[in-house]
Order: structure tokens, then sequence, then C-alpha cells
């Protein structure tokens, strides 16, 4: 029986087309990246369970894909555990392994890992997939990129301002309308202090980080499960709602804690003076659910198309401390690609000049034509043009219509006159339009760029 073909939910295959228009935005953000002197480093797909574990929050840690151990995997775990069905107590058993849930926590590893390689402080790019056993739907995959960007070892506040100003720059040659809102946690521990519940602040971020998908009420009713006061509850949404930094500073002012993340929030902003991107704003709502941020964060999101965020980051004060180097920081941000990619498509800004296939194709009428634009292929190949030829000297309509077909621009069309003559015709497929001129001739007519 022959077996069905398909992905596995969450993944997906891609067309040349679209990883053409994947590699474009690809190579805009690591253009932005090399130009403010961050440096590529890749890491593995699986790490071990437990580098991983712990460093997401309860919910992260339930997506985290695990990786069955080889050889007699069940032979190591008790018969007990077997018949109770407790998978959460043989996972440790089960597994050693897993996919990374992103590149954050593997670059604290490598960090360490390397230090002796490094110069401090270190700034990386990376652009890699990530894996997450997360419900399928629109803009959320199991399977897809990131590209992050991180600096480790400095406490400087400019790079707060300077990853605000790649997200900017990146997203404006992309000519993609976001917003990019940024927040700090000290901030939203300060509101936790003020409403009385420090000691519960993870169970309010957690909360508050779903505040886009499920609304205020449904929020107050999460933070209450979590054993907050119903009052509190209240106080926290009052608070998060304040429209300025001078507002907040008002309001903070029993808690150090909170007037401190309003501070570096300042001083980063300061960096731009009056430069500051319009599409930047202060939103105190924004939460980041990652337990690892310690100071700044930011999150990115799509001015009309509704995919949640497409990118998203922040400080991790002592990320680095669990694998044994504490008091390193860092900050960093990442790019969700897919989400990018399906929101440029929805609103159509791909460019219309962005070469989907080759640029020419050599069409020939006989044998020795064949053999002869084999040649004129080579020559265009050497002058950077991106060319193909038909592996045949089928019939010219059978050509043409692969031609057609492919959607490539121009078809070079060689017989035994243009072998002669040394001049070629050179066809435009999509106006019909056709000129002869020598082999130089259309070597300059198609290094011009599309209109």
């Amino acid at each position: 029986m022959a077996i069905k073909p398909s992905t596995l939910k969450g993944t997906r295959d891609f067309l040349p087309e679209q990883v053409i228009r994947r590699n474009y935005i690809f190579d805009i953000i690591r253009s932005v990246f090399e130009r403010y002197g961050y440096r590529p480093i890749e890491t593995p797909a699986m790490e071990k369970l437990d580098t991983l574990t712990g460093k997401y929050g309860e919910e992260g840690d339930r997506l985290i894909f695990k990786i069955l151990n080889n050889g007699d995997f069940l032979s190591k775990v008790p018969g007990q555990i077997l018949e109770e069905k407790a998978s959460n107590k043989a996972v440790s058993m089960l597994s050693k392994r897993a996919l990374r849930y992103d590149l954050t926590v593997p670059f604290a590893r490598f960090v360490v890992q390397h230090r002796n390689d490094l110069q401090l402080p270190f700034k990386r790019y990376q652009i890699q997939p990530v894996w997450r056993a997360d419900r399928p739907q629109k803009g959320r995959y199991q399977e897809f990129y990131q590209c992050d960007v991180d600096v480790v070892g400095s406490a400087s506040l400019m790079y707060e301002a300077e990853l605000i100003a790649i997200y900017a720059e990146v997203f404006e040659a992309l000519k993609l309308p976001v917003t990019i809102r940024i927040n700090n946690r000290k901030i939203l521990a300060g509101i936790a202090e003020v409403a009385g519940i420090a000691d519960r602040m993870i169970e309010m971020t957690v909360a508050l980080d779903k505040l886009d998908k499920i609304g205020a009420e449904k929020v107050a009713r999460e933070m209450t499960s979590k054993g907050i006061a119903n009052d509190a509850a209240e106080r926290v949404l009052q608070l998060i709602q304040l429209s300025s930094l001078e507002e907040m500073q008002a309001a903070m002012q029993d808690s150090a804690t909170g007037v401190s993340g309003i501070r570096e929030l300042q001083e980063a902003l300061a960096f731009f003076g009056e430069t500051l991107p319009a599409n930047v704003s202060v939103d105190f709502t924004l939460a980041r659910g990652l337990n690892y941020y310690t100071g700044f964060i930011t999150e990115v999101t799509v001015d009309g198309p509704a995919m949640g965020s497409i990118g998203g980051g922040g400080r991790y004060d002592d990320l680095t401390g669990v694998f044994g180097m504490p008091g390193v920081s860092g900050v960093g941000i990442s790019f969700g690609a897919e989400r990018i990619y399906d929101a440029m498509e929805e609103l159509g800004l791909f460019p219309a000049s962005l070469e989907l296939d080759a640029r020419v194709i050599v069409l020939a009428m006989d044998a020795d034509s064949h053999k002869h634009g084999f040649t004129i292929a080579q020559s265009l190949r050497k002058e950077g043009i991106s060319t193909d030829i038909y592996p045949e000297p089928a019939k010219f309509k059978k050509q043409m219509k692969y031609a057609d077909q492919r959607g490539i621009p121009f078809a070079l069309i060689i017989g035994e006159e243009e072998r002669n003559s040394g001049m070629f015709t050179l066809k435009d497929l999509k106006t019909g339009q056709q000129t002869k001129g020598s082999i130089e001739e259309v070597k300059e007519v198609l290094k011009r760029p599309s209109l």
C-alpha cells in the first residue's frame, strides 16, 4: 500500500518561489545585523533536555519537543510508573535530549561553553529553525525560523537603543508597517509591589501576556485563579493602562524597583534624542511571559493582519548563571520569519522585481545550436546572469510553453542563422518584443534591472 505523502502538522514545504521570498527577508535582516557589527554563530538543533527545561516557564516547558533515548528506552522505566501511566515521572527516564525551543537559551549555553574564545561584550546573530509543540493555527507553526540578535557581557542601555533601531531599520527596509512596543520587567515588578502581590509577579506576568488574546476580564479571572485577590488584580489592570512614563513614575513612588525600570527606559530612549522612530511606543501592558527577562522587553506587531507578534525580546541579567557563569548581562531580540513572510504576502509587499526564476532561458532550434547554446549559457552565467537552457532541441512551441510556465522573463533563441551570424534573438516573454544583437549586447540588456 502506497504511503500518502503529507507533512507533519505545524510544518510546511516551501516551493522555489517561497524560498526565494524567504531568502529576501533573511538577506535584509542579515545585512542590518552585520551593519551593526553582529557576527554569525550556529548551534545544534538538539540540546540536552535539562539545558532547556526551567527557562521558559511552566507553559513553555510543556511545549518543548522531547526526543526519545536510543535503544530499549522503556527498560529503564520502573514497572510501577508504566502501570500508573505517569508520563511526567517517566520523561527524565525516556528522554535526555530535545529540539531547541528558541535560540536564546542555547546561546547562553554557547557563551559559557566557549567563554575562552569570545571577547566581551560579544555581539552575535543567528538565523536557524526552532521547534515548539504548539497547536498549529494561522501564523503559528511547530517548526519555524527565528532570526536572533543578542549582545552579552555589558549592562549598557545603549544596546537597548541599538536593538530598537535594528527593529525599525529592518521593517522599514521590508516596507512592513509595524508597531514596536517596549516596556521593562522592573516596572511590572513595581506594579506587583504597588498592588501588594510582589510574591505573585510570575503569575501576574503570565496572565498579562495573554491580554491581547483573551481581554482584560479573562486576564483578571486568570490572576484570581492563581491566588491573586480581586482588588489586587483590578489595581494591576488600572496601572498597566497608564499612558506615559511620567504617570507611571508617580504611581511607583513606593517601589524602588519600579522607579529603576522607568529610569532604564528613559535612559535607553534618550540615546535617540529627536530621532526616535515614530512606530516605537511605551506600553505597560507588555509582559513577555518568558521567565528569564529581567529588564527591558519589547514586542513587534504588524499594523493590519491579525497574526500576533512578529518579533520580541528583552534583557536577561543572569541567563548564563544556570550554566555556571553568573553575572553576565545580555539583551537580545528575535524576528519571527514565518509570520513576517505571511504578513508580507498578505499585504503584497514582496517586490515585483524579485527574480523568482532564471533571468533568461536558452532555446535551441537544432542539435548543433543546442551545443552552441550550452557555451552561450556558460558565458552568461560567468557574467552573473542567472541562465537556464532547455535540455534538448525540442519543438519550439514546447520549449516556449515551458519557459512561459516557469515565468522566466527572457528567452535567447539560437538557430543556424544565429550561429553563423553571431547575432542572437532575445525575446521578452512578458511583452513579446524581440531584438537582435551580439552576445555582448544581449548581456547588457539582461543586466538591466527589472522594472
